[in-house]
């Protein structure tokens, strides 16, 4: 079960004993998982993992998920090679691991993900979803990259940007009412600040109860009382890459 005693910078919660239905691929220097929809598609979706890496089984659950809904899902190693956080690291060095993997930092593995789903994938129209680090990533994106159509932030933590409202592109922001590692006030802060300079569609929706990490993290049989929330969550998301994409 969750430990919720012990919050940290990206709740492990419940890990899936889940396989996946994809393959693993060599994209230039990184490392990825793809899954593709039986019937061929020109849609997307790049999924950026939290700081338990690309090989997380909860973050490729998400990925096949994706697929089962007509999308092209890629998961690459956005930390090219370098190790993910592993539950049992001492917290203590948390913020020195992290100075070598940031979330702004990763524009030329993007373009080589982009440049794949458009040559080897046939991919026109292409979105982008990350939780916690990947969250912040795709804040990022939005902000940054001019090819990618939308985004979805899953709990993203927004104090890694000074600048967090000139968004590109529609982007959805989904926070957990009790997240202990993004306080209210900076969902507040950001809603403020998109108010004044956004000029595309964005949404934030915060999801009453729920944790960090709750879209893909906790077992619906684990914590039946969450479940409403997780599979509204999952059905946001999806309902806005369809708008979107």
């Amino acid at each position: 079960m969750a430990n919720e005693s012990r919050p940290c910078p990206c709740d492990i919660g419940d890990r899936f004993d889940y396989g996946g239905r994809g393959q693993e691929v060599q994209v230039e220097h990184i490392k990825a998982y793809v899954c593709k929809p039986p019937a061929s598609t020109e849609k997307a979706v790049i999924v950026i993992h939290d700081i338990f890496g690309w090989q997380l089984p909860n973050t490729r659950y998400i990925a096949d998920m994706l697929t089962t809904n007509g999308y092209i899902a890629i998961c690459p190693d956005f930390f090219v090679g370098q190790e993910a956080w592993k539950p049992s690291n001492d917290w203590a060095t948390f913020n020195d691991w992290l100075k070598t993997r940031e979330a702004s930092k990763i524009d030329k593995e993007a373009d080589v993900v982009l440049k794949y789903l458009r040559e080897q994938c046939g991919a026109k129209k292409i979105g982008v979803i990350g939780f916690c680090w990947g969250g912040a990533a795709v804040h990022h994106l939005m902000l940054k990259n001019p090819h990618i159509k939308t985004g979805v932030s899953l709990y993203g933590v927004i104090r890694f940007f000074e600048d967090i409202s000139n968004l590109l592109h529609p982007t959805f922001f989904v926070f957990g009412e009790k997240d202990d590692i993004i306080p209210l006030e900076q969902v507040t802060l950001l809603e403020q600040k998109l108010k004044q300079n956004c000029k595309v569609d964005y949404k934030i929706k915060i999801y009453p109860g729920q944790t960090h990490g709750f879209v893909h993290r906790k077992r619906e049989d684990i914590n039946p009382q969450d479940k409403p929330y997780i599979e509204e969550a999952r059905k946001d998301m999806i309902n806005w890459l369809n708008k979107y994409l």
